[in-house]
């Protein structure tokens, strides 16, 4: 497992109730997938925990809300749990690292047809990421697109409400709080002027921001 199920800086620090408020997933959920799909399960393959402690508080870092994320992409597409866990196993050991799911040559590369998870090789072959590796051309491709990569193809930024609003995942910035983009500013901060009856446009003017990123602050704290 590589470092970034450590407590570092700018790996991002995620517990479970800022995952489940970024992702936009119940607590409950979130919680179970830490420990019992993550932890348990991968750590059990692999040797060690996805997790840590702080302050009493159990966390992750920037990659594993990543894959969090994928993971919510193909339950929305039909796929089962054990079918994500299946294919995580089998891509890390063919692409040697602990978070292929955040890796942009593997997110590239992911197909669904519902119920199976399928890779597109180099070659142009597709093998089922299930154990069987069978071959089957039914798939429905999926987009990534609230994903920014670095240099090296993994995940580097994470866009809540898709990269057309002004919310960003950092984990080089303010531990991978939640910010406007551009901006050292939380969201909730504009929320809690807007609660206290400041309007958008006042908002805007005392922050330096436009309407629009202020509205989608808004919209990013209305939806955690």
């Amino acid at each position: 497992m590589t470092s970034d199920n450590t407590l570092q800086i700018g790996q991002g620090i995620y517990t479970i109730r800022e995952m489940a408020q970024i992702l936009g997933q119940p607590y409950h959920r979130v919680y179970r997938w830490v420990n019992t799909y993550w932890d348990e399960r991968l750590g059990e393959s692999y040797g060690e925990l996805y997790s840590w402690r702080v302050e009493g508080s159990q966390a992750v870092g920037f990659h594993t809300l990543v894959e969090f994320y994928l993971l919510i992409l193909f339950g929305e597409a039909g796929v089962a749990p054990r079918k994500v866990l299946e294919a995580h196993r089998e891509l890390y050991q063919l692409k040697g690292t602990p978070f292929p799911f955040a890796n942009r040559e593997v997110l590239k590369s992911l197909r669904t047809d519902g119920t199976h998870i399928y890779f597109e090789l180099p070659d142009g072959e597709i093998m089922t990421l299930d154990g069987t590796r069978q071959l089957n051309m039914e798939f429905v491709e999926l987009f990534f697109k609230k994903l920014s990569f670095d240099t090296e193809g993994m995940a580097s930024s994470f866009w809540p409400l898709g990269k057309e609003k002004a919310i960003v995942v950092d984990p080089a910035r303010k531990f991978g709080h939640p910010l406007i983009a551009g901006h050292n500013i939380y969201p909730e901060t504009l929320l809690d002027h807007f609660k206290a009856g400041d309007p958008i446009p006042y908002i805007a003017h005392v922050y330096q921001l436009s309407e629009q990123q202020v509205a989608d602050a808004l919209e990013f704290c209305q939806a955690a």
